[in-house]
């Protein structure tokens, strides 16, 4: 509801700016928004969760959501799991790859792409297995314009896909709403559709239809 507290949390080699648009967005419809950092490519999965979590545990707030694009839904799940906490009640997640990314494992596999990915390069090759905990509503938003890293160094990204993530890599049974929409990975970060998709979920727990 308005008012609510809303930490978004960017992907992998971005900061805190990607996010600037859905946060205006989000405060325009009411909510308490604000992004969040964390050093993706050189902090392990592990460190860059107990950075998020504890960014959650410093709001003051009734009630806190999240809105996470890419890796950053990685992060945010993982950090649930970290250091639970009763007042987040939805996660919308935004081209986020929660059943792996053949995009990740062709790069770690190629001897100029591993580097780049710093200490995420084995998150890739093994994903630990991501829990929706009990009580949080989650909604994850697929993107099915294919246009993206992926495509342009020629990643081997399954059909259809955002350019960078598969939507088929996007779901996950526990999920309370899946939406595939005409957009590109890194489009998300700046389509007013998106940020009213992610508005609606954050209000009422299901996506517009």
């Amino acid at each position: 509801m308005p008012g609510d507290a809303v930490l978004l949390v960017h992907g992998l080699w971005m900061n805190r700016v990607v996010m600037l648009y859905l946060t205006r967005q989000l405060r325009a419809r009411g909510f308490a928004a604000r992004p969040v950092g964390y050093y993706s490519a050189l902090h392990d999965l592990a460190r860059n969760a107990r950075r998020l979590a504890g960014a959650i545990a410093e709001l003051d707030a009734p009630r806190v959501h999240l809105v996470a694009h890419s890796m950053g839904g990685v992060v945010a799940l993982a950090a649930l799991r970290e250091r639970p906490d009763e007042r987040v009640r939805r996660v919308v997640l935004l081209g986020s790859p929660l059943a792996g990314s053949a995009s990740g494992r062709s790069l770690a596999a190629r001897r100029w792409g591993a580097p780049l990915l710093g200490t995420t390069r084995a998150l890739w090759g093994d994903m630990p297995r991501l829990e929706i905990p009990r009580g949080v509503e989650a909604g994850a938003i697929a993107g099915a314009r294919r246009l993206g890293l992926g495509r342009f160094i020629g990643l081997d990204v399954p059909a259809p896909n955002d350019g960078v993530v598969a939507v088929e890599e996007t779901k996950h049974p526990q999920l309370a709403d899946h939406l595939v929409m005409p957009v590109a990975h890194s489009e998300m970060l700046v389509s007013r559709t998106v940020a009213r998709q992610a508005a609606a979920f954050l209000a009422h727990g299901r996506f517009l239809r």
